[in-house]
């Protein structure tokens, strides 16, 4: 199998993750529920994580790091924290369902602030005409169909200048792009751990820089006299059993992120993009969303054929044993901006653990279904 589905889930993952896991499912109770030695052990492993991913991201106060179930569980609390009905929301035109859903049933009035792909200057200009009389901004970092990196440093910059609070979606940029949270000042950064982070699927992170509005109420193992939430984090935030095999899994995924040196990551993936998209050149009728030098994208590239659908093209390259994701990934609102929507795309997202040898292998394969052999 090649898996190349990797800005979906990161399935292949450092040994050390499933082991983790394994363990802490056999020796680890609950945190924050008794003092005896399985309980304690959670407690440390819940902590150890917390201390990590603040480290990583530049979090001053570790309290500050949520524990969520995934990306849009965060960015749920985040966008239900900040929003009110019929307030005005400033969102770019690459956003995922995550944000767009929950906005939705908020009544938000939303402006898209659509701009062309791999263009960070007009998307800024977009921005700048969007934001003024606004209650609140969410943007993604990277779009999870193209790679595409939005300008988001800049972009935080004018939501201070307009005083519009900015909530950053950081679901393809988390591991794999620089995330600061004490630089950036927005009101919260979401991700989730199973994809740059090399977590297990059902961890995310939330790193909360304003006052929030817990989604989920319930037992925090704190302040069990009281029948409201606690006022303070991360207890107001994790109501509930906390995932701590998932948790445990995420901190080797973690160790292994910190062990590799700045930017080597996102090179090895862009290496693995350039190539592939050199050889899919060679298809007559294949439209490859790539920009030249590839500054503004990461290791992701969505494709088009003009011979045939993108659920078909995938649903071949699957049985071939090359997983990919086709269609509209969730995010119809990068596909409208991009003019993609009719069919979607096929999208290609490359790990660490890729090959060359797998990217000449697909290519290969691309070419025998698309018969240009």
């Amino acid at each position: 199998m090649i898996y190349l589905d990797n800005a979906a889930t990161t399935l292949q993952k450092p040994r050390e993750v499933p082991y983790a896991v394994s363990r802490a499912i056999s020796t680890m109770a609950t945190p924050g529920r008794g003092s005896h030695k399985p309980a304690m052990l959670a407690a440390d492993t819940v902590l150890d994580c917390r201390m990590l991913l603040a480290s990583y991201f530049n979090v001053p106060d570790p309290e500050n790091v949520i524990f969520t179930f995934n990306a849009t569980h965060g960015l749920n609390i985040a966008i239900n924290s900040m929003v009110s009905e019929g307030d005005t929301v400033v969102i770019s035109g690459y956003e995922h369902n995550s944000v767009t859903r929950p906005l939705k049933a908020l009544n938000a009035d939303v402006r898209v602030a659509s701009s062309p792909l791999f263009d960070p200057d007009l998307a800024l200009e977009a921005f700048s005409r969007s934001l003024p009389g606004a209650k609140c901004a969410v943007c993604t970092h990277v779009s999870n169909v193209f790679g595409y990196i939005l300008p988001i440093w800049e972009i935080s910059a004018l939501c201070h200048y307009y005083n519009v609070p900015l909530i950053i979606d950081a679901s393809q940029s988390a591991g794999t792009l620089p995330v600061d949270y004490a630089a950036l000042d927005a009101a919260f950064i979401a991700m989730p751990g199973h994809k740059g982070l090399f977590g297990p699927q059902g961890t995310g992170v939330l790193l909360a820089n304003h006052q929030a509005k817990p989604i989920l109420s319930g037992g925090t193992g704190s302040n069990s006299a009281t029948s409201y939430m606690p006022e303070f984090l991360p207890d107001r935030l994790e109501a509930g059993t906390h995932n701590v095999a998932g948790i445990a899994g995420l901190t080797q995924g973690l160790r292994y992120l910190t062990s590799k040196p700045k930017g080597t990551i996102l090179a090895h993936e862009r290496r693995l993009c350039s190539a592939f998209a050199l050889r899919l050149g060679e298809i007559p009728g294949l439209k490859l969303y790539l920009e030249e030098g590839m500054e503004n994208q990461t290791g992701v590239i969505s494709v088009l054929s003009s011979d045939m659908g993108s659920d078909e093209l995938a649903e071949r390259l699957g049985a071939a044993g090359i997983c990919v994701r086709a269609g509209l990934h969730c995010a119809p609102t990068a596909h409208e901006t991009v003019g993609t929507l009719e069919q979607g795309t096929v999208r290609f997202s490359f790990s660490p653990f890729n090959t060359l040898e797998e990217v000449n292998y697909t290519a290969r394969t691309m070419k025998k279904i698309l018969n240009i052999m």
